[in-house]
């Protein structure tokens, strides 16, 4: 069905019929003018996420309802990273004319799915036109009580430096994806000059595209994903951690400083050094990387631990620690500890398996160099 059939309040009626509300800080959701939010006792954490077309997503490997779950998880990610709890959110749609109804509906389903994960309540948003593709704009609000909430900038010397889950994965994904991608649009251009040739074979001898995509005998393209299954989910299915939250809540840790790594983990720490006044030393070697990632990277002839330190995408949360509480965190599982933080002037420093000492570097998106 074409949007224009039933209109942006229609389309928004479909989309939000059946949204109830989970949370007592929702006094009133979708139907007014504004939200009604109630938080008597405690602080709001408010963060927001643009997502591109083109930029941030691309439609030819991504569908709807995962990019929808994604979009919804890396805001809820961001409040989880201030040791909050995620409460609302507001989604706001730029839509091209080539998406229906049926398309938007899939893509609102898995913004759903992820609020319904963490209990958050959709309480507004907007939709508007889009002559240069999809534009998706999340809004999600949380609370913390104010002697909870961490910030970046609370890390001391000799604090420990932790990291949860694995890192790297989420980026091999995206190369993965992007290789098949380039194999499938040679496919099809090959495809195309042996018609127009005169004598319609003249590529028979071609050798393949690099890559490991096939040719089916009804002459689909199959992408080989095989053995690679975690690499796509990490791309495509972005988890929020609050798994980890809770945990070191049970533990009776509370970080000093915290950020979820999206833009990868030599650019968190660095942020962190750089608004707490410390410097940090990371070991290679305990970099928690999967075997699925360090063999995408051998394949592809990429330098694994330069995946891990900035690959980003992996949303997984680095966190620092006073020294006294490493027994109760080594005790977290799928927590891992890298490294310590320094005084300002020993700098940033990533240690390699031989012993040897470099600069850590920062390649994320929004580093201010």
């Amino acid at each position: 069905m074409e949007i224009a059939k039933i209109g942006e309040f229609g389309l928004i009626d479909r989309l939000t019929k059946d949204v109830k509300a989970k949370n007592v800080s929702t006094h009133y959701g979708i139907g007014d003018d504004c939200a009604v939010l109630g938080y008597p006792d405690s602080e709001v954490l408010v963060t927001t996420d643009l997502l591109m077309e083109g930029v941030h997503f691309d439609l030819t490997y991504t569908d709807l309802q995962h990019l929808g779950y994604k979009a919804a998880m890396v805001n809820i990610s961001d409040i989880f990273a201030m040791n909050g709890t995620p409460r609302q959110m507001t989604v706001s749609l730029a839509i091209g004319k080539r998406f229906t109804v049926e398309d938007i509906e899939l893509l609102y389903s898995g913004i759903r799915l992820a609020c319904e994960k963490w209990n958050v309540d959709i309480v507004g948003g907007d939709t508007t036109s889009s002559f240069t593709g999809l534009a998706i704009s999340i809004t999600c609000i949380g609370e913390a009580r104010p002697e909870d909430i961490v910030y970046r900038s609370g890390a001391r010397n000799t604090d420990l430096i932790c990291v949860s889950g694995d890192l790297g994965a989420a980026y091999m994904g995206l190369q993965l994806l992007e290789r098949e991608k380039a194999v499938y649009y040679q496919t099809l251009k090959e495809r195309q000059q042996k018609k127009a040739s005169p004598m319609g074979g003249g590529l028979e001898g071609a050798s393949p595209s690099e890559g490991a995509s096939s040719e089916a005998p009804d002459g689909t393209f199959q992408p080989d994903f095989s053995g690679k299954e975690y690499l796509l989910q990490r791309q495509l299915q972005a988890e929020a951690r609050g798994d980890i939250i809770e945990r070191l809540r049970q533990a009776g840790v509370k970080p000093t400083a915290m950020m979820d790594v999206s833009d990868g983990l030599s650019s968190e720490l660095r942020h962190i050094c750089k608004q707490s006044g410390v410097g940090c030393r990371i070991f290679e070697k305990n970099l928690p990387i999967d075997y699925q990632t360090a063999v995408m990277a051998e394949e592809m002839s990429m330098n694994v631990t330069t995946c891990a330190l900035n690959g980003g995408e992996d949303y997984e949360l680095v966190f620092t620690v006073p020294i006294g509480d490493r027994e109760r965190v080594e005790a977290i599982d799928d927590v891992h500890l890298i490294g310590y933080i320094t005084e300002q002037k020993y700098g940033h420093v990533l240690v390699s398996r031989d012993g040897q000492e470099f600069e850590l570097k920062a390649q994320g998106w929004n580093f201010d160099k």
